[in-house]
């Protein structure tokens, strides 16, 4: 679709100006500062939080320019705080499909959008139940990667997992095989609790049961368990051998996972991970979850 100029986009422009205005600074993380003259947010704050240019959002507030893009849509709700509904009406008036629940362009509960924001000091990202990656905070980019450019079924670490060897490249080889368990007990665990008619889950270990036959064979065991608390040893780049736990808050639903990431007592990791902000984001693929 070509530029924006009908009623909906305009009503689009009016929409995100609102919810712009509602939102105070210490809702995302901003400081509010002594010379702030407009409530709410500032459009080029809006654009940073969303990854666009303040060009661009001003574009949008004015309900000219393009046709934003699904993952810019989400990004926005995300940058926002809408809720559920609000989200899918910003997709109505996008003109874009609103995005099947699980994808990368899922709506992140906004509570737990708050608290990755407050973990300013830590790695930490939310993942869905299949272990799509739906937003990262700056350190779990630089430990981890930026996760955010799979699509489709590799938009899944546990598809990349078992489908491509590169994925694995960041556990030392000796964890592998613990890995492979742990992730296979954890998708049953977390397709048991799906409808049983549930498209995604379906979709994804009809596949991998077709394409791996380690997936097959693990499979066939029958081991359920969810992932909660997890101690993991990194290979990174820069840092070397980091180990962490790897602690989870579930939502509600049990489709959404807060992941975060501490030092493991007795190790140096402590101190690898300060390193982390210096470093800054690594360009690393194929990350663990």
């Amino acid at each position: 679709m070509g530029d924006m100029g009908s009623v909906k986009y305009a009503e689009m422009g009016a929409f995100l100006r609102s919810r712009r205005e509602r939102i105070r600074p210490a809702d995302v993380g901003l400081p509010h500062g002594p010379r702030r003259r407009v409530p709410g947010l500032r459009r080029d704050e809006v654009a940073h939080l969303a990854g666009a240019s303040v060009d661009y959002y001003n574009e949008l507030e004015r309900g000219a320019g393009s046709q934003p893009s699904e993952q810019m849509i989400a990004a926005l709700a995300r940058a926002l705080r809408l809720t559920a509904d609000e989200r899918d009406y910003l997709y109505h008036l996008a003109d874009r499909p609103v995005p099947v629940h699980g994808g990368p362009a899922s709506h992140v509960h906004p509570g737990m959008l708050d608290l990755l924001g407050r973990l300013t000091s830590t790695p930490a990202q939310v993942i869905t139940d299949l272990h799509v990656t739906l937003v990262q905070n700056p350190l779990a980019v630089a430990l981890l990667g930026d996760q955010s450019g799979f699509r489709g079924p590799r938009a899944s670490f546990i598809h990349r997992w078992f489908t491509e060897p590169e994925a694995r490249l960041l556990y030392p080889e000796a964890d592998h095989a613990d890995q492979s368990r742990a992730f296979v007990a954890d998708l049953r665990a977390a397709a048991a609790r799906r409808d049983a008619k549930d498209a995604e889950a379906g979709s994804l270990v009809r596949t991998l049961l077709a394409v791996s036959d380690e997936f097959a064979a693990l499979w066939a065991e029958h081991d359920v368990a969810f992932r909660r608390d997890d101690r993991k040893r990194i290979n990174h780049p820069a840092l070397g051998l980091v180990e962490v736990n790897c602690l989870n808050l579930f939502s509600e639903d049990g489709r959404q996972r807060l992941l975060w990431f501490t030092p493991a007592v007795g190790t140096d990791s402590a101190d690898l991970l300060d390193l982390l902000a210096v470093l800054g984001t690594q360009e690393v693929s194929g990350l663990p979850h």
